[in-house]
């Protein structure tokens, strides 16, 4: 089969990309992205024909190229983070909304009935003491979760017509993200962990009661890549939607979990300093979700938190290792 990952230069493409490499129902990958992506090192022991695209998905021209009859499954991992946009409206709208329009209805043309698998988010939703499920209404309280909430809307529309087959996943806070710091609001859950085990000061914009919804990398690939493996006739006949699995965890809790792995002068380098812009939009965010939809499709649960630290050491670390290894 042949696939195609759009955002693929970004770690979640990356690491989706290592993991399809290994896969042995894939036999050809496309990664595109704004700036060429990388190939995976597992490239070099696969047999799956990789070509690494260098394109601009808000261009008709790029997309006529790369979305063909030929594909079996489109990852549509691009878009521009929670924080970039509510900073630039426009180009957040051309982006998370224009583009995903001009790509869909490229596909619903050249390759109706498609699998398409749709990276969403929990900022579809408004804050919520509640616990959400796929049929709570969203009301974003960020430019991002309404332009996540209006693709998810069209896909699944054109699902519910037979005019492509979406798979919309709305994922939980990815921790712990490698590399520098990103656009997304949610970055400090990360940075506040990676950036420590390095050793480098890291600043906590939220209150140590702050809770969020996360998963770890590991599962979140093995979800990604499951999701298209699902039978159309499984989903619900009137939605495509699916929270995914995670686990609800309070900043507190995450510094607790690093100063098991790494003791408590590793957490000293954590300063907490509030920071309003970012607590407008993360606080919008529910942090509870019902995941007995996701569970009953198969999908995978989450770890725990030592755990998903502990992952992270072991995929990324450097040669780090767990102080309870």
């Amino acid at each position: 089969m042949e696939i195609i990952v759009t955002g693929a230069a970004g770690f979640v493409g990356q690491a989706l990309a290592a993991a399809l490499l290994s896969n042995p129902q894939v036999s050809r990958l496309t990664l595109t992205d704004v700036v060429e992506p990388s190939l995976p090192p597992q490239h070099e022991a696969s047999k799956v024909e990789t070509r690494c695209i260098k394109a601009d998905l808000t261009a008709r021209e790029a997309c006529q190229s790369l979305f063909t009859p030929s594909l079996s499954v489109v990852y549509l991992l691009h878009g521009l983070m929670s924080g970039a946009s509510e900073a630039n409206l426009d180009l957040g709208l051309k982006v998370n909304i224009d583009s995903m329009r001009l790509v869909l209805d490229l596909l619903r043309s050249v390759n109706p009935g498609v699998k398409v698998v749709f990276p969403s988010s929990c900022a579809v939703f408004g804050p919520s003491d509640s616990v959400v499920t796929e049929t709570t209404m969203p009301l974003p309280g960020s430019s991002y979760g309404a332009q996540k909430h209006i693709t998810e809307v069209l896909l699944n529309d054109y699902s519910r017509k037979g005019l492509l087959d979406g798979r919309i996943l709305r994922l939980p806070t990815i921790i712990v993200r490698p590399g520098t710091p990103t656009g997304a609001a949610s970055s400090f859950c990360s940075g506040i962990i990676r950036e420590p085990l390095k050793g480098e000061k890291s600043v906590l914009p939220v209150a140590p009661d702050f809770e969020i919804w996360v998963c770890s990398t590991r599962t979140l690939i093995k979800n990604l890549i499951y999701a298209w493996q699902i039978p159309k006739e499984k989903f619900p006949s009137n939605s495509r939607i699916v929270n995914l699995p995670g686990i609800t965890v309070t900043s507190a809790q995450m510094l607790d979990a690093l100063k098991d792995v790494a003791g408590e002068e590793t957490v000293r380098l954590v300063e907490e300093k509030r920071d309003p812009v970012i607590e407008k939009l993360v606080y919008s965010w529910p942090a509870r979700f019902d995941t007995a939809l996701a569970k009953s499709l198969g999908f995978s649960p989450d770890g725990t938190l030592q755990q998903i630290l502990d992952e992270y050491i072991e995929d990324y670390g450097g040669g780090l290792k767990s102080r309870k290894a």
